[in-house]
């Protein structure tokens, strides 16, 4: 078990980061000496990982390439490239084959003394590692050059580690003219063990990043945050959150947090409804002493902010840390930020407390006789201890999409035996035993044709945003005025190839219209459901309404009873409401205030998206937009 020995020399690591010179690590690789140095010191092996910042340009190709789609920025200086530094012990009772991996993001130029903690705790227990004997799996201690952003440093390293061939590193070594190492005046130390080529070990069974965010006072003791989220609504293995949690609250004492939407904790309604749903637990509960499940207020609360920022950070399809580039490769793998309570004195104790729990994960996973695959890999959860799995939240999920296809098989047949003598084609058949097709029986492929026009105008909606980030100094305003004029404008030329319009009469009914939309709707969360299920969750919650409720407004107008009138009135307010735009900048002012709300944060929350490659833009613009406008067609239909 680390020791205080170990702690107190995490300690001098650490002081010798912070006392640095600020004025000689400008050049950025006076950090990554030092950590090579004690690397070497300890007996592992080093390497240096050079890399280029990755465009962020928007591309509509990276949404079907794999994690390593990233295209390198093609201006650049010799001083922009980062430095990671990887250091790997050799496990004494193992193979090869597997590899535990830790990460510590910090900032080459200029560490933070929280950055500095946590290449300290990565220290001391890279150090403990060191002399153990009980490894199975190598460790791969990945300090990250987090200059250019704590993803890309990681994400940079691991395309390398799974695609890296000989010419490609040959290039990386000769980039910038640099063939050396940084280190070169610490390459006589142990020359062995120092190599610019770069250096591999086992496949990853897990990944842990450490990150250590600021001090405060006001907390009542250490905190531990779990980030968890990984692209498009990827999970860890559930397993790997319970171990770190167990062994933080009852092995270290810590206090576990997962991440929540914390507008929610004042919600007023919110509140309500939790006192509602305790009375009538106790109710049951003297009713039949054996009804437990009343739940109190405030653990009612707040689950409820944490699974409504689970469902949201998943659905949004954006990592919530550097660990979300280790699940691109299928690497179980969350990000640990602790938050100390502690003054400058109380370092060692901090270093070994969060060592020692470092430890016990990496043990317990070093002590597996194959990967995490037992556990969940999709849930929600609800507190660091606590969770939706996927067994229970398909049911609403199901019950929610279960209407569309009875909706449109009956407005279908409704449709067909409206069309029943009428348009038929009248031909002599052959034989008189025979029946003769009808031009009725095929009237759905002018509303099927409507339906494939407008899907595919989405196509072109997804690609506008790839011309208009060519446009050199544009603002978001002006960048989203143009999108939805390029967008309107495209759709009337798709309506025109189409031979179809709202407002004009044609040979499709509003019904076959409608059939087919629903139809389209259902495929469309069916597919995105398989993607990322927190996007079909809340995508279903915006279409389903919109699709099971509008009908033309003629025919509300036409009959001019209340009923009609109110209906007419409900349609209008669900298609505004399911409008992207507007349902974005709605549910943002509701959880941060209407204050500062602005209209063009709408394109920075879809180019945010984009960046990310979030599966979630593409369902946006080619299924839930297209169904939007397919339902307007429907509602100004000329009947």
């Amino acid at each position: 078990m680390l020791s205080n020995g170990d702690a107190s020399d995490g300690l001098i690591f650490l002081n010798r980061i912070l006392n640095l010179d600020p004025k000689s690590t400008k050049t950025g690789s006076e950090i990554p000496e030092m950590i090579a140095e004690h690397i070497m010191e300890l007996g592992g092996e080093v390497n240096y990982h050079k890399f280029q910042p990755s465009s962020d340009n928007f591309h509509p190709l990276h949404f079907f390439l794999g994690p390593d789609a990233g295209t390198v920025q093609e201006n650049y200086s010799c001083t922009s490239y980062g430095i990671n530094t990887v250091g790997i012990i050799r496990a004494p009772h193992g193979d090869g084959k597997e590899a535990i991996v830790m990460v510590t993001p910090y900032n080459s130029v200029k560490a933070s003394v929280s950055e500095a903690l946590s290449l300290g705790v990565a220290y001391t227990v890279f150090s403990l590692l060191s002399r153990v004997t009980w490894l199975a799996k190598d460790i791969i201690w990945l300090a990250a050059d987090s200059r250019h952003g704590e993803y890309e440093a990681v994400a940079a390293w691991l395309r390398d580690y799974n695609t890296l061939s000989v010419g490609d590193l040959k290039k990386n070594l000769e980039m910038c003219g640099a063939s050396t190492s940084p280190v070169h005046g610490l390459t006589g130390i142990k020359g062995d063990l120092v190599d610019n080529g770069f250096r591999r070990a086992g496949t990853m069974a897990a990944a842990l990043v450490i990150k250590v965010a600021d001090s405060s006072v006001d907390l009542e003791k250490d905190v531990l945050n779990i980030y968890a989220e990984a692209s498009n609504g990827q999970m860890p293995n559930l397993d790997l959150i319970n171990i770190v949690n167990y062994l933080a609250v009852h092995g270290q004492g810590l206090q576990v947090r997962v991440e929540k939407i914390w507008s929610l904790l004042d919600s007023w309604w919110l509140h309500s409804l939790g006192e509602l749903l305790e009375f009538l637990g106790k109710v049951a509960k003297s009713l039949n002493p054996e009804w437990k499940f009343g739940v109190p207020v405030s653990d009612y609360v707040e689950g409820c902010a944490t699974l409504a920022s689970s469902l949201y950070n998943q659905a949004l399809g954006v990592p919530t840390g550097p660990h979300g580039a280790f699940r691109d490769y299928q690497v179980d793998a969350i990000t640990m930020e602790i938050s100390p309570k502690f003054a400058s004195s109380q370092r060692v104790l901090f270093l070994l407390r969060v060592g020692r729990l470092v430890e016990g994960v990496i043990r317990s996973v070093n002590n597996l006789l194959e990967k995490f695959h037992q556990s969940f890999f999709l849930y929600l959860m609800t507190s660091p201890s606590r969770f939706v799995s996927v067994g229970v939240y398909m049911i609403a999920f199901a019950l929610l999409i279960a209407p569309l296809p009875l909706v449109a098989a009956a407005l279908f047949s409704d449709a067909s035996k409206s069309n029943s003598g009428k348009n038929e084609i009248q031909l002599k058949p052959s034989d008189p035993s025979e029946s003769v097709p009808t031009l009725a029986a095929w009237k759905w492929l002018y509303a099927a044709k409507t339906v494939l026009f407008v899907y595919l105008w989405g196509a072109i909606v997804t690609l506008i945003p790839y011309f208009l980030n060519q446009i050199p100094n544009s603002s978001p305003s002006i960048n989203l005025v143009l999108w939805i004029t390029f967008s309107i404008l495209s759709l009337f030329f798709t309506y025109a190839a189409s031979g179809s319009s709202p407002f004009s009469s044609t040979r499709t009914e509003w019904t076959l219209l409608k059939s087919v939309t629903v139809a389209a709707a259902f495929i469309g969360l069916c597919l995105m459901s398989v993607i990322n299920f927190a996007t079909a969750e809340i995508g279903a919650l915006l279409l389903i309404p919109l699709c099971l409720t509008v009908v033309p407004l003629r025919l509300d107008f036409r009959s001019n009873t209340r009923k009609a009138i109110v209906r007419g009135a409900c349609n209008l307010l669900v298609v505004i409401l399911s409008f992207p735009p507007t349902a974005f900048l709605l549910v943002k002012g509701a959880l941060t205030g209407f204050d500062n709300i602005r209209f063009d944060e709408f394109w920075d929350w879809a180019e945010s998206l984009w960046a990310w490659n979030s599966a979630t833009y593409i369902y946006i613009c080619m299924v839930h937009l297209p169904c939007w406008v397919l339902c307007i067609h429907t509602l100004l239909y000329r009947c």
